[in-house]
This record gives C-alpha cells, sequence and structure tokens, in this order.
C-alpha cells in the first residue's frame, strides 16, 4: 500500500460529517472507523441495532464511487483517490 493513498484515505475519512461508498450498486454511508493494511472500515447506521460494520478492500475502491458530506454546503461532495 502506497503511502499516497494511505494519505489519500486519510483525508476521505477526515472529510465532511459522513463518508458514502457506492461499491457493486450497493451504497455504505457513514463513518470510516479504520484503516488498515488493505482494507478500510465504514461503521453505517446510527444504532447498533440498525448499522454494521463493513470493510472494504482497498483494491475494491478502484471501482467504487466516494462522496462526503458537506455541511457548509449541505450536498454530498464526490472525493477523488
Amino acid at each position: 500500500m502506497s503511502e499516497a493513498l494511505i494519505d489519500r484515505l486519510v483525508e476521505f475519512a477526515e472529510s465532511g460529517n459522513q463518508q458514502k461508498v457506492v461499491l457493486n450498486g450497493q451504497t455504505h454511508q457513514g463513518w470510516i472507523m479504520e484503516l488498515s493494511e488493505d482494507a478500510l472500515l465504514i461503521s453505517t447506521g446510527f444504532a447498533d441495532k440498525t448499522g454494521q460494520d463493513i470493510w472494504i478492500k482497498f483494491s475494491e475502491l478502484n471501482q467504487a464511487k466516494l462522496s462526503f458530506w458537506d455541511n457548509k454546503k449541505d450536498q454530498w461532495i464526490e472525493f477523488n483517490l
């Protein structure tokens, strides 16, 4: 994993109020909780009963659409790795 990619993923995790990853027709919206050697963990939902934690491999991110919620603009902003 390149240091540049890790830096961009940290920037993505710190962007906006929430992050959204659309991959293979599924939308995962929530908060980036962790970055490992080869994946990121996104926690969806707002409570233990409705949310789930999903690991997404870095190798899958080149097929994903990333965005974050910008509170100032009140809209989703696309994020490019």
